[in-house]
């Protein structure tokens, strides 16, 4: 096979010419985790100010409608990368939901907002499996685990960087500033990839003229396979968002105050970044299923621990920082094993479901969350709730095999 220089640079050394594609798609992960921020973040100005004539009920809408592209986005774009390749399915995809992002800023009223949203949704739900599909196969043989969640560490500091700036940039610069922001960084992006970012080695020693169909990830033994990936994906996201978006309040129905609740938000996340570098050096030692069971597992046992009202702050901080450790990093070794378990060439395809039903977790893990806080029993029954899904998505692991059918 006759390959340009661009493509031929994933070839096998590990010296400066891997360094690109780790850190472009670390960029386009950080550029994912901006978007999972950034209306949380200008929401309060928009229910207080009423721009855009938005509502508390159309906020939610602009909310959940966001999510549900990302969904489809991620299951549609699956084919598109097997067939196409990664490296250009990933540079059309930021240059996508980028272009939207900032299209948002200039919407005149919240009907064009939240279609804006949707349609930014459908592109950057491609981004991140496309970018798990490229690191898997880019990572040195037996490094697969490593390379993923060392990637992943990209969407938390994304999200905590998010955070930080709108603490500034919106009562300074508008509401409208934060997605200027976001689109601008992710347009820059797109040269530097198209310069830089080759095409991954594996899909190219694949590739096959014949289409890619999402039905081969059910064809025969790997239907098994899939439904139980897609069940701990499903479960893994709930909790993700679930967490992030209610844990705060939930420690305030425990008795704790608010400003201890945003500190055990920002501990929960840096746990997240320490699981991730701990959970993909384990499971590349151990083996993926071992690895992730366990980690669902562990994950179960501090959600249930957070129930029990801690009087010792720094029981409390701990107990928490280790549910970030092992809550994160249990959805990102699902992704993980899925890029062990399906071949390269429907490997594209096969994250892509898994990330996309991940993502109706995304949207049920704020709803649950929710629904018990208006019940008035988010505390302790959030946590129990939270526990119950690492439980399921434990058992649903269970049935999975450990290595693909040789």
């Amino acid at each position: 096979m006759n390959v340009s220089p661009t493509t031929s640079s994933t070839a096998a050394d590990g010296g400066t010419r891997s360094l690109w594609p780790v850190m472009l798609c670390w960029l386009a992960v950080a550029l994912d985790g901006y978007d999972l921020v950034v209306l949380g973040a200008v929401i309060p100005t928009l229910a207080d100010t009423g721009a855009l004539g938005f509502t508390k009920a159309s906020l939610t809408t602009a909310a959940t409608i966001g999510l549900i592209g990302v969904g489809i986005g991620a299951v549609a774009i699956g084919p598109l990368a097997d067939r196409f390749g990664r490296r250009m399915t990933l540079i059309s995809s930021i240059a996508l939901f980028s272009l939207l992002t900032l299209a948002v800023a200039f919407a005149p009223n919240a009907a064009v907002f939240i279609a804006l949203r949707f349609l930014a949704g459908l592109g950057l739900g491609a981004c991140l499996p496309t970018a798990l599909a490229f690191m898997s196969e880019h990572a040195r043989e037996g490094r697969s685990g490593t390379a993923m969640t060392r990637m992943m560490t990209g969407y938390h500091v994304g999200a905590v960087l998010t955070a930080m700036l709108a603490l500034w940039v919106i009562p300074h610069l508008g509401w409208e500033a934060m997605f200027v922001i976001g689109g601008i960084a992710g347009l820059l992006t797109v040269p530097v990839m198209w310069a830089k970012l080759p095409e991954s080695q594996a899909y190219l020693e694949t590739v096959e003229v014949e289409k890619v169909r999402p039905s081969e990830v059910v064809r025969g033994r790997l239907l098994w396979v899939s439904l139980g990936l897609w069940a701990a994906s499903f479960c893994g996201l709930l909790l993700v968002y679930g967490l992030n978006t209610w844990l705060p309040t939930i420690m305030g129905e425990a008795g704790y105050s608010l400003d201890a609740g945003l500190g055990l938000l920002l501990t929960l996340n840096v746990g997240a970044v320490i699981g991730l570098v701990l959970a993909g050096q384990i499971s590349d030692a151990k083996g993926n299923k071992p690895t992730v069971v366990a980690w669902f597992g562990v994950a179960a046992v501090m959600l249930a621990l957070l129930s029990i009202k801690m009087e010792n702050s720094l029981l409390v901080y701990g107990a928490v920082l280790a549910a970030g450790i092992f809550v994160f990093s249990a959805q990102v070794l699902v992704y993980a094993f899925v890029s062990h378990l399906y071949p390269a060439r429907i490997r594209g395809t096969a994250l892509g479901m898994s990330a996309g039903i991940g993502r109706v977790g995304a949207i049920v893990g704020p709803f649950l969350g929710g629904a018990l806080l208006t019940a008035g029993i988010a505390y302790p029954w959030g946590f129990y709730a939270f526990a119950g899904a690492a439980v399921i998505a434990m058992l649903a692991l269970l049935t999975v095999p450990a290595h693909p059918e040789s």
